[in-house]
Parts: C-alpha cells; structure tokens; sequence
C-alpha cells in the first residue's frame, strides 16, 4: 500500500494535500504488503467523560472543532451519548453515561474524564486481528460488520496498557457520517463572531503511562502484535531533572503517522508526573495528545483568548545563547516564542516548535501538546528539562510534589 492510498480517507477528513499531510506530521514512505498488522492511520480518539453535553460545547467553542455526528437517547441509544467532532483529520468521539449502568460511568468513576479508545484505520481488521491473537494479544470484540444505508463498516478491537484500548476500523465501504447508529449532526448552538476555527489539523502522536518497570512490556506488545518499530528512547539525564524523573520509548507504526511514546515512573527524589498521574488517574492511560498545527503562533494566541491556560516558561530558556546556537533560524523571531511561552528544538532533519497545556480535567492527568514541524521527526528532547520544570512547579501548587 502506498502512501497516497493510505492517506486518502485524511486527505478526505481534512481537506490537505499530501504534502501538507506529511509535513504535519512526520510522515514517511511505507510499503505495507508485507506487514503482518498494517496500521493506516487514526480513526478516531474516544473519550469518557462525565458531562460529554458539555465537554463537546468546550471542545467546539474554545478548540474551534465541529460537531458532525451524534449517537444518543434521541436516535435510539438509551445507554450513553456520543458526539463526534472534527479538526481537520482530528475526530474527537466524546461519550458520556445516560444510564447509571453504562461501562462509560464505571470508566469515569476510576478515571475521570479520559480516552478509553485510540481507534485506528487498518485495511483489513480480521488479518490484523488474527496476527494479534497469535501474538497473545486480548481480543476485546471479535471482527464483525455493522452496516446501515449508507454501508458497511468492519470493526474489532483489542486490549493495550490499562483500561484503554484499540478498536480496529475499515471504513473503506462506508461513507456515513461516523458509524452506523449514528445520526448526522451539526452545532445546535451558533458560534459567535470571531470564534476559533480548525486551530488544528492533525493528530501527531498520543502519549502513555504505565507503571514502573512495565514500559518495555508494553513497546514489545506494540513491536510484537502491532508490527510498530522503535522509533526513539529518552532515558538517564536526558529526561530527568533533579527532582523528577522518568523514562520513555517511542513506537511508531510503518508510515510513522501512528506514533506511541509510552512513559514509566523512575526512581527520584520526588514524586515523578508520571506518579502524579498514575496516582490521580487510578492506573496507566493516555496522559496527553500532540495536536499538530501549521501556525502555532495563532493557535497559541487564540486558544488563551478562549481561557486556554499553558505551561509558563522562564526567559532564562530563551536567553540561553546555547539555545541560540543550537536552533540557528526559525520561522518567527525568538522573541515572539518567548512571548507566548512556545518551546523550541531543532535536530538533524529540521526543527519544531511545540508548546503544554495544563491539564484539561479536573483531575491533573489529561492535556494536550500543540506542534508544528518543520522537517524534525523528534519530540523536543533539548526542551525535556525546561517542561519537566514547568511541570513540577504545577505538582508543587497542587501540593501534590
């Protein structure tokens, strides 16, 4: 399979072009005849979340995301609701419990709000899901077809760290809104003058925690069952600082546009962000989700206009003439990043810029990372010091360092 077929139900999502695509997000040429889980890309990021009514307004009104399809009470499902919304190749799927019952109120009540699902695009889930079987991967919902007037979607899924999981989806017979039992749905309230529009593009990669000394269980799990390769290892003074630390390995699937760090606590000082989440989260999950942009300067300004609130980053980082050196020219003087707190690293293939925010929940567990690349096929390892940093102090003002 090529990368331009690949590419085609995002170009379709997203309205870019290839070029744009791989420039978003890293992508490289891939040749998936032979891959025994051949991996398309993302579908979809499922949340459960208490009030999904609510947390679906947030995201459109201050994210600039727009809704496309809803599943609920109204079309026939009394168990939950579920809307789905869209940025660019970005679909967000955030389902909240009607019934007390539901498994989504048993998730949140662990939880909190978080993603339950990180489903992927596949060109064939029964050969996918027969490699992972063999592979002794815990197969939560046996392939099958569910099919309404607008096609026929093939759908299965499997268990990875935690509670999460990864529904397998070929769409390729479907051109319904989301899924079938889904109705066609836009916002019912009208968005004021001025409001943000599609401040992202794509999904560069997602972020997970698991419990100490289980980091490697998990990227053989993706290497072994899922045929990803390893892409990047961040160990040792590279990613600690005096006070916190952790380690981290990158797994990425053949196109490099499905892209896993997976993150565990290491022995310090102090209570590590990887603790902090493992603790306030009641076990692994995905802790936050790069959201790639094509101007983050834009997004960064109007995503605090909506009372988005960021990491602060010290001058001190941008004064430092070794971080001069080493970044050489960007696309915007230092100044503007130092302006708004955006972080800077440069490798041998390019650079980026990339920028936190606070955790979006109530418990500090879930936020999002906003990047743009600019050739760099990496994750900031020269900025690792100065957010781990940024993050302690945030521990420290929650009492919870």
């Amino acid at each position: 399979m090529t990368l331009e077929q690949t590419l085609t139900d995002a170009e379709k999502l997203a309205d870019l072009d290839l070029a744009q695509l791989k420039t978003l997000v890293g992508l490289v040429e891939y040749d998936g005849s032979s891959d025994p889980f051949p991996v398309s890309g993302w579908d979809a990021i499922v949340w459960a979340v208490g009030n999904a009514t609510q947390t679906s307004h947030f995201f459109q009104s201050a994210f600039g995301m727009e809704l496309i399809a809803y599943s609920g009470p109204t079309t026939g499902n009394r168990d939950h609701h579920a809307f789905v919304l869209r940025s660019g190749a970005v679909r967000f799927v955030i389902t909240g419990a009607v019934d007390p019952a539901s498994p989504i109120a048993d998730h949140h009540r662990r939880h909190g709000d978080g993603v339950v699902d990180i489903a992927l695009t596949v060109p064939d889930v029964d050969r996918c899901i027969a490699h992972a079987r063999a592979q002794g991967a815990t197969v939560l919902a046996e392939p099958h077809d569910v099919s309404d007037e607008h096609g026929t979607v093939r759908l299965a899924a499997i268990a990875t760290y935690g509670d999460t999981r990864h529904t397998l989806v070929d769409r390729s017979r479907y051109n319904g809104p989301y899924l079938p039992g889904y109705a066609e749905r836009t916002s019912t309230f009208t968005k004021r003058e001025g409001a943000p529009k599609r401040i992202f593009q794509a999904l560069d990669h997602v972020v997970g925690n698991v419990e100490l000394g289980r980091m490697d269980e998990w990227v053989s799990f993706y290497n072994r069952v899922m045929g990803f390769t390893n892409m990047a290892e961040f160990v040792g003074e590279d990613i600690a600082t005096d006070y916190s630390a952790l380690m981290s390995k990158v797994v990425s699937n053949g196109n490099h546009r499905v892209k896993f760090p997976l993150n565990e606590p290491a022995i310090a000082k102090k209570r590590s962000q990887i603790d902090e989440y493992l603790d306030y989260y009641g076990g692994p999950g995905a802790q936050h989700l790069a959201l790639a942009t094509n101007d983050i300067l834009t997004a960064v300004d109007t995503l605090r206009a909506e009372g988005i609130e960021f990491l602060a980053t010290p001058d001190s980082y941008y004064e430092d003439p070794e971080l001069r050196a080493r970044i050489g020219e960007v696309r915007v003087p230092i100044e503007e990043l130092q302006k708004r707190g955006i972080l800077v690293d440069r490798d041998e293939d390019g650079y980026l810029l990339q920028i936190f925010t606070k955790p979006l929940v109530d418990r500090p567990t879930v936020f999002f990372e906003l990047i743009e690349r600019h050739g760099s096929l990496g994750f900031g390892i020269g900025n690792f010091k100065a957010l781990f940093e940024a993050i302690e102090r945030e521990q420290a003002a929650r009492g919870n360092f």
